[in-house]
């Protein structure tokens, strides 16, 4: 991702014009030069930034059931959030898995004969609907029976008739009113978007408690613990990276306190939403935690062996466009299906809101998307 070796084969074709020949100067990535404290800094300040992005989504969703400063910033952080993914996904893991797997200094064979990178990330796009769909379908966590196809499609049991209770007509009363500060602006989802897939208990037609479903909640969890995955060993190998890097430390400093604290605020999004058991509530606090320590472990663990790192190898090249292959695809689903697709188009409360509230959202999605396209200039 912070390879030269773009500018290297530009320098190398404007000396060799005149021969007609074009020289590839391949490098193990290690280019230290010291500033030992620098780079010792950027640790602490990673971590700080990480951590913000992280928590700070998962404390506005929780504080916005009475506050409605909070509501409407968490509304911002959610849909900002899911434009961040997006961006990341494409721009910082596909694009980089691109250049990794075909970088012409790789030995010729399997690996340079084809497109692995997308490959690789459509077979993960695939993977993580498989995994949902079985995880939903099957008691696989061990929840114990519970069968609801009748009203997962919205018909009804000839013999057993789906009628709403009061309790449930009284709820949809109450979430028709949720969100509202008095000035018409909606924050939908928030304070009572806790549901998967997130759009309250009319999601697709049907009167029904997500939250209580263990179907459900068994298959948000497993797509998010595989989102964390996919954004973790991204930080790792930038981490690595940015530990050895030369001339271009000072850039990558200041770019990677950007991107580690936009993404961080992308997963915290998906995490604030996602519907945790009630003595489970300080998972989400877990996972963002691991987050923001990933990034600033990798630079420590890159500056005791920066004498040996080399991250520019064509062993570790292959290694991080296959696992930014198969991330990107993992973002890519969840950025998409997960957010987009369940935020805007299965959301009753979306459909039904004022253009202005729309507009807002789709607003901070592209806001999100176009910073880490930005970002993705340098880093």
């Amino acid at each position: 991702m912070f390879s030269t070796l773009a500018l290297q084969l530009r320098q190398a074709a404007e000396e060799s014009s005149t021969t007609g020949s074009v020289v590839v100067e391949c490098d193990n990535g290690n280019d230290y030069d010291g500033r030992l404290g620098v780079r010792i800094s950027s640790i602490f300040v990673i971590l700080i930034g990480s951590l913000l992005g992280a928590v700070l989504p998962i404390i506005l969703a929780r504080g916005s059931h009475s506050n409605r400063v909070n509501g409407k910033a968490f509304f911002v952080a959610k849909y900002f959030g899911s434009g961040v993914i997006i961006g990341t996904a494409f721009l910082h893991l596909l694009a980089p898995a691109f250049e990794a797997l075909g970088d012409p200094c790789l030995p010729d064979g399997p690996i340079k004969d084809y497109d692995w990178a997308a490959a690789i990330a459509l077979i993960s796009v695939f993977v993580m609907f498989t995994v949902e769909l079985l995880v939903s379908k099957f008691d696989i966590f061990g929840h114990g029976d519970h069968s609801v196809s009748s009203a997962v499609v919205g018909k009804e049991s000839p013999s057993s008739p789906i009628r709403p209770s009061p309790d449930d007509i009284e709820s949809a009363s109450d979430n028709a009113h949720a969100g509202s500060d008095g000035t018409g602006f909606h924050v939908p989802g928030a304070p009572n978007d806790l549901s998967y897939p997130p759009g309250g208990q009319d999601h697709l037609g049907h009167h029904r408690d997500h939250k209580d479903d263990p179907d459900s909640l068994a298959a948000q969890l497993t797509a998010i613990f595989i989102l964390e995955f996919g954004v973790v060993f991204h930080s790792v190998f930038i981490g690595l990276t940015l530990a050895v890097a030369g001339s271009e430390f000072n850039i990558l400093y200041v770019v990677l306190v950007f991107h580690q604290t936009f993404e961080g605020l992308g997963l915290g999004s998906r995490l604030a939403i996602a519907p945790w058991p009630k003595n489970r509530k300080w998972w989400p606090y877990l996972l963002g935690i691991g987050y923001a320590l990933s990034t600033p472990i990798s630079i420590a663990i890159g500056l005791g062996v920066r004498e040996t790192l080399q991250p520019g190898s064509n062993n570790a090249k292959i290694v991080n466009g296959i696992f930014d292959s198969i991330s990107a695809g993992i973002l890519i689903y969840t950025g998409l299906v997960e957010l987009l697709a369940h935020e805007f188009m299965f959301n009753s409360e979306m459909r039904n809101a004022g253009l202005r509230t729309q507009l807002s959202a789709l607003l901070c999605v592209a806001t999100g998307t176009g910073l880490m396209a930005v970002l993705a200039i340098w880093a």
